[in-house]
């Protein structure tokens, strides 16, 4: 095994560490220790996403269940500093944008390219898989994908969701054409009406009872924004191709199931809770196709190209940088700062009071 004991990388990090349940220490740890397929990325930019904040509250996400101390994270961009023996030293100093997942690569579900569905999935900052709130990550060669000079680190770190979005618009089937709603004009949501635009869908409505964030995804994909809570989605029944809910609110969802028109597909990518009462009649009688989305496969490519390009923007997303030290108000930003969007971790800004 090659180790990243090098001249010129430390042995040791700084980390953000989840060490209980609603408690986040700023720790030093161990650099890991690179595989021979493996590249060493010093992290420099990583988003803060509602799933590290769930985790952090909760300690679990449906089956998945925080059991010790761990590193949460995975939105994250930064430069390959060290590379495993079965990697050429070429990618040293390449700047890249992580894929956060590591699947077996051998079960069916692999094999058939839905690996995001792996058996035997490893994904960072989902226990026992550390993440990236720390000063250096290691990936799978293949999954660091090369980004363009012209995107920032914060760009390219925010792919992540842009690939969530890839790949529900993608399970949506929207084309050129289409008439799409999305539920919840969060940061999912505002990226999903960019990239739902982007695969040609003419008419994109986002329903969202928050005035600020109906003003904000209008001038990010948005058609038209509409707020539920005053009916405004009453003028839409049998209008819609697709709805993809970004909310995770079961009155959302059950409110944009009936826009739909006939044979029309539902995406659900929001958490909410884990059952939920439908129109079941609805869905029955109009033949509607339900499913729900679980990450991403296959979306990295897209999704740097749209970043890239300026088809879809994530820069605008960005209402805050912390250090490693404040993962934790980071992580409670949205619960705290009603203007929060996305909070992004920069692991240069840490002041590490224990050095």
């Amino acid at each position: 095994m090659t180790t990243t004991a090098t001249s010129h990388i430390p042995q040791t990090m700084l980390a953000s560490v989840l060490t209980e349940v609603g408690k986040i220490d700023l720790e030093q740890v161990p650099v890991p220790a690179l595989e021979p397929d493996q590249v060493l990325v010093k992290v420099e930019a990583v988003g803060v996403c509602g799933s590290d904040t769930h985790f952090y509250r909760t300690g679990h996400i449906g089956d998945l269940v925080v059991e010790g101390p761990i590193i949460l994270g995975h939105e994250s961009a930064g430069t390959i500093v060290e590379v495993g023996s079965a990697v050429e030293r070429a990618r040293i100093g390449a700047r890249v944008s992580i894929e956060p997942q590591r699947p077996c690569r051998v079960c069916k579900h692999c094999k058939e390219g839905e690996y995001n569905l792996c058996v035997d999935m490893a994904f960072y900052g989902a226990y026992p898989v550390d993440g990236v709130f720390s000063e250096y990550a290691i990936i799978q060669d293949d999954f660091a994908y090369e980004v363009p000079d012209s995107m920032t680190f914060e760009e390219a770190a925010l792919v992540e969701p842009v690939s969530v979005a890839v790949h529900a618009c993608r399970r949506a089937g929207i084309t050129a054409g289409d008439k799409v709603l999305i539920a919840g004009a969060g940061p999912i949501g505002v990226i999903m009406a960019q990239v739902a635009q982007a695969f040609g869908a003419t008419e994109v409505v986002v329903s969202d009872p928050v005035a600020r964030r109906r003003e904000f995804v209008l001038g990010l994909g948005a058609t038209a924004a509409v707020d539920p809570l005053s009916g405004g989605l009453n003028e839409y029944e049998l209008h819609f191709d697709s709805f993809i809910d970004a909310s995770g609110n079961a009155a959302a969802i059950v409110g944009g199931i009936v826009t739909l028109r006939r044979h029309g597909r539902i995406v659900l990518v929001g958490m909410g809770n884990d059952e939920l009462t439908l129109p079941i009649s609805v869905v029955q009688n109009r033949e509607l196709e339900l499913t729900g989305t679980y990450r991403y496969a296959n979306t990295w490519p897209v999704a740097i190209d749209l970043v890239a390009s300026g088809r879809v923007q994530v820069s605008p997303l960005v209402t805050g940088r912390l250090g490693l030290d404040k993962v934790e108000e980071g992580l409670l930003k949205v619960e705290t700062d009603p203007t929060s969007m996305k909070t992004v971790i920069t692991p240069s800004l840490t002041s590490d009071s224990g050095s």
